[in-house]
């Protein structure tokens, strides 16, 4: 905590900018972008520790939010969907996020994160408030993203056991990467 990892994120999501330097994400330089919203939409998918999930909208309209400015504006109930069936949650589509446990929040979060088919998300503690069983589902369930769909995933953790899932760690302290 304090080291920088949540504002790296947040840099590499175009939600934040650097002081000086330059940003550069999928070849893209952020600092030039003039749509930095089109670039999320398209390229960025998010996944926090805290779902961020509207609880006056269902669950297939949570995953619907982005699609309104991405290529499945047009088919959107359909793709929301196929997500939440690839995630196994078809049959809760209709429930609001009150009704669902926490791990099937998370794999609403994302699937949210998947509808505009990023080709990076970013998820920032995405397990840290789930039972270790749930935990070890999500981090399959993106590795099977990463392996599968070539989705580049940078998650960011406290804890040894989730990085030690992933293909390369990078260790950051005090704002500096300090090993990766």
């Amino acid at each position: 905590s304090g080291s920088g990892k949540s504002t790296l994120l947040n840099m590499i999501g175009a939600l934040d900018r650097p002081d000086s330097g330059m940003i550069k994400v999928a070849g893209r330089n952020l600092m030039k972008e003039k749509d930095l919203s089109s670039f999320r939409a398209q390229e960025i998918g998010f996944i926090f520790q805290l779902h961020n999930l509207i609880p006056n909208l269902t669950v297939l309209e949570n995953v619907e939010i982005p699609m309104f400015e991405g290529p499945y504006k047009d088919s959107m109930d359909e793709r929301a969907m196929e997500l939440l069936e690839y995630l196994g949650l078809a049959e809760k589509s209709n429930r609001l996020p009150s009704e669902l446990s926490g791990g099937e929040r998370q794999r609403v979060a994302i699937a949210r994160a998947l509808a505009n088919d990023p080709t990076i998300i970013l998820a920032d503690e995405p397990t840290g408030s789930l039972d270790s069983k749930t935990e070890k589902k999500i981090l399959e369930k993106l590795k099977e993203l990463n392996r599968e769909h070539n989705v580049t995933i940078v998650l960011v953790t406290h804890d040894p056991r989730v990085a030690s899932m992933a293909s390369r760690i990078i260790k950051i302290l005090d704002g500096k990467i300090v090993g990766g």
